[in-house]
């Protein structure tokens, strides 16, 4: 036990001095479920995933059909609101810059922002330059294996930090949706599930901007 909790602030002191680990945050080796609502049950035969909105031609895609999309594996940092952090974790999915490059997504001129529809009602909101970024990645594996029904099964978006790329927004984990279902690309921003309840809307990480309002 003390091996470990002694190995914990070794790493956490080695992020640190990397200028990885942001303020208010702690090293964890875990990775904690947190999430609003029950887990949403998965059939592949009945799923699927929708993109519209601001776009020249909405899409939809089985389940099957998604999988055979362009994919990526993607190393990042995330950090949770809850003020934990975890470092390296591995990613594959699909990133929408490789969409639009192979036209298979075609955002109008007027698109700015990208709404996160997941299971349940839920939304997160983001720009579009984040979306299109490539520390965001529509997530099917984490380290390797397929995801958890907890952390987003069969689908989540995720949203992170790429050492050495402290040019992309690194926001708080929170602004990549599990269980998610359709994209829609729109012309203003709408508040999200947790933004209207509070979270801060740009949520960065270096800021510490996770309420919109100060206690």
């Amino acid at each position: 036990m003390l091996k470990r909790v002694l190995g914990r602030r070794d790493e956490e002191n080695k992020v640190k001095k990397e200028g990885r680990l942001p303020p208010g945050q702690s090293l964890t080796t875990r990775f904690p479920v947190l999430h609003y609502g029950p887990t949403p049950g998965f059939d592949p035969a009945t799923w699927t995933f929708q993109v519209h909105g601001e776009v020249e031609e909405e899409v939809t895609w089985t389940w099957q059909e998604f999988q055979k999309l362009p994919r990526t594996k993607l190393k990042m940092d995330i950090h949770c609101v809850t003020r934990w952090s975890k470092f390296d974790t591995e990613w594959e999915g699909v990133h929408i810059k490789t969409l639009i490059d192979h036209g298979l997504i075609k955002p109008k001129d007027t698109a700015k922002f990208v709404i996160q529809h997941c299971e349940y009602g839920f939304t997160t909101n983001t720009p579009l330059d984040w979306v299109t970024g490539p520390n965001f990645l529509l997530a099917t594996h984490f380290d390797g294996e397929p995801l958890t029904p907890d952390h987003g099964y069969p689908l989540r978006a995720v949203v992170g930090a790429i050492p050495n790329r402290r040019d992309l927004a690194e926001p708080y984990f929170w602004k990549g949706g599990k269980w998610l279902r359709s994209l829609e690309f729109v012309q203003e921003d709408q508040l999200g599930f947790w933004e209207k309840a509070g979270y801060h809307n740009e949520a960065n990480v270096w800021k510490e901007q996770r309420f919109s309002y100060q206690y």
